[in-house]
């Protein structure tokens, strides 16, 4: 068996036949392909049904989300924005209102015209007033009294005889002061600690670091270094080499293949999926929506064109009639009922007097000095008025 991948060829295909997935090497052999179609069956077998059920629900959750979810959804942003915010401003505007008038406007008032009036006119304006009128004038005689009696004297006994003298014994004890607890110690530090330290203690030490320490501890780096060197020698040795032997030509081969077999399955899938709801479509379309359609046309039409034109039409033509001499025979009862009212009326009563219309004489609106007075006339400019005294 040729075990050697055969050249590509640059001739065109045809449509079905079998084409290199978008992952293959071309350094892959026979064998590669050997265990990659089995591979490849295998996940086809198993993802196959899994794209199937994810189809049914993407179908199911968008018939849900068109027919319940955005209708619901519509209804609920409705009823918000139509119902619960008005509701919630009233119940908002209610509460505000009831809030200042049990806790807000009541200590207001009670802040503003009763405690600081009382504060200001009871305690604020006496106090000033004591303070500018009584505290401030007694405080500044005082003042001018301990200036005068006290200060002054005390600032010329300290001027003239306290200062000198203070100065003089400040001297004395900063001399006893030195000669007692500075120049003792200075000289105990300067000529015997600072020698015994330096040459009993710092020197060896010193001596000790370089000589000793340093080589010693020169030597452990180099040999905690060379461990070092060693120990990751066989961690790459031992681990890291393997393991990336392993991940290069094992678990990155099998992930890629296994990749690229569920993508191929899962678009193989797709494609058997949609076959089947194809397939399902037009078996629900022959065996239910073709009859259901033929019944629709064929029968309830023309039956419901009859009802429509032999029952239906002349039923409302005829209840339109009925309704319409109903009406008239109420209007015909009810001036009826009028007429019969209106003349017992006038049996019992009698007929009223109807008012007859007053003629003014043309270029007159009234005349205060007549016996008998009329009314004014429209659209006639009104006559000067003679009084009973000019005309005699």
């Amino acid at each position: 068996m040729d075990l050697e991948k055969p050249p590509p060829t640059t001739a065109p295909r045809r449509h079905g036949a079998h084409q290199a997935p978008k992952d293959y090497e071309p350094g892959d052999g026979c064998l590669a392909q050997f265990v990659r179609i089995p591979v490849r069956v295998v996940v086809v077998l198993v993802v196959v049904p899994v794209r199937m059920v994810w189809d049914v629900l993407v179908i199911c959750g968008r018939a849900l989300e068109r027919v319940l979810l955005r209708p619901l959804g519509r209804a609920l942003a409705w009823i918000f924005e139509t119902v619960l915010i008005p509701v919630a401003r009233a119940v908002g505007w209610v509460a505000t209102a009831v809030f200042k008038a049990l806790f807000y406007w009541p200590w207001v008032a009670l802040w503003r015209y009763v405690v600081v009036p009382v504060v200001t006119y009871g305690l604020v304006v006496p106090v000033v007033w004591v303070y500018r009128q009584l505290l401030t004038p007694l405080g500044h005689g005082i003042a001018w009294l301990v200036e005068h009696l006290l200060l002054a004297p005390a600032r010329w006994i300290g001027r003239t005889l306290l200062t000198p003298l203070g100065h003089g014994i400040a001297a004395v004890l900063t001399w006893l002061g030195k000669a007692l607890f500075y120049w003792p110690w200075v000289a105990l530090w300067r000529y015997v600690v600072v020698p015994v330290v330096t040459y009993g203690l710092v020197v060896p030490v010193v001596w000790v670091y370089r000589q000793l320490l340093t080589p010693l501890g020169h030597g452990i780096a180099w040999l905690l270094r060379a461990l070092g060197r060693g120990f990751a020698w066989l961690v790459r040795t031992l681990l890291v080499v393997p393991v990336v032997w392993l991940y290069r030509y094992v678990l990155a081969p099998v992930g890629r293949e296994l990749a690229a077999a569920l993508a191929v399955a899962w678009r193989i899938a797709g494609h058997i999926s949609r076959a089947v709801g194809r397939g399902l479509k037009w078996l629900a379309w022959n065996l239910v929506g073709r009859p259901a359609s033929w019944f629709y046309r064929g029968v309830c039409t023309p039956v419901g064109h009859f009802v429509r034109d032999a029952v239906w039409r002349p039923a409302a033509r005829a209840a339109v009639q009925a309704g319409r001499a109903t009406r008239a025979a109420l209007a015909s009862a009810r001036e009826t009922v009028r007429q019969a009212r209106r003349d017992a009326w006038r049996a019992l009563i009698g007929t009223p007097r109807e008012p007859r219309p007053v003629v003014g004489t043309a270029g007159q609106a009234r005349n205060l000095g007549g016996r008998q007075q009329t009314q004014t006339v429209p659209g006639v400019a009104a006559e000067p008025e003679i009084s009973l005294h000019k005309q005699g």
